[in-house]
């Protein structure tokens, strides 16, 4: 191995202990909690060294957000099987979004609640973002109804699971209705 390949490796991997320290971080004290001060003395690097990877706080929320990003469409593909019908597809995707945004509510700001300076439905949105997307899209394009656009039902549907998660989370809908929020969603939204 080169130098710079392994210099490459290093900074990767600086790179990856910041976005993994703050993503902790946030999720035990939230976002406030995070600044690069108190990045820098979890992770025994200076501040400048975050500097390196990072222009600030508002990028390194950018780059937990991808993450969260992927995991969320792995969550969602891992969710939904593709044997089983598509009713059961859909509650499945819809319990799976709401599990993740309440299990992980620190990220789930990092995505939808907080600049991270990341474009969302434009062509140069990243990878990560257009993925997590998809992984909706794939179940709910099939119920989307004749005449109505998958990508469009898809993104009414999220609006749904969106706005449950986060009144659900701010204290607004008691969460002992969740399932019987889902059931009523999946019934009177997707055509199945």
């Amino acid at each position: 191995m080169s130098v710079r390949e392994r210099k490459e490796r290093e900074r990767a991997g600086r790179e990856r202990l910041i976005v993994a320290t703050a993503r902790e971080l946030a999720e035990q004290q939230g976002w406030d909690a995070v600044t690069t001060r108190r990045l820098a003395e979890r992770i025994e690097y200076s501040q400048p060294v975050l500097y390196s990877h990072f222009r600030g706080k508002r990028e390194i929320i950018g780059a937990v957000a991808l993450e969260g990003a992927a995991d969320m469409a792995v969550a969602l593909r891992a969710a939904t099987p593709a044997t089983d019908g598509p009713r059961t597809r859909v509650a499945a995707l819809a319990r799976a979004y709401l599990d993740f945004a309440e299990d992980n509510p620190a990220v789930y700001d990092a995505m939808f609640r907080l600049d991270g300076g990341l474009a969302f439905a434009e062509e140069d949105t990243p990878e990560p973002l257009k993925d997590a997307f998809a992984a909706l899209l794939e179940t709910l394009g099939e119920v989307a109804g004749e005449g109505v656009h998958p990508a469009l039902f898809t993104e009414v549907f999220w609006a749904s699971l969106h706005g449950l998660a986060t009144l659900t989370r701010a204290g607004r809908l008691p969460p002992e209705d969740s399932e019987q929020r889902v059931e009523l969603l999946v019934d009177r939204l997707a055509v199945l």
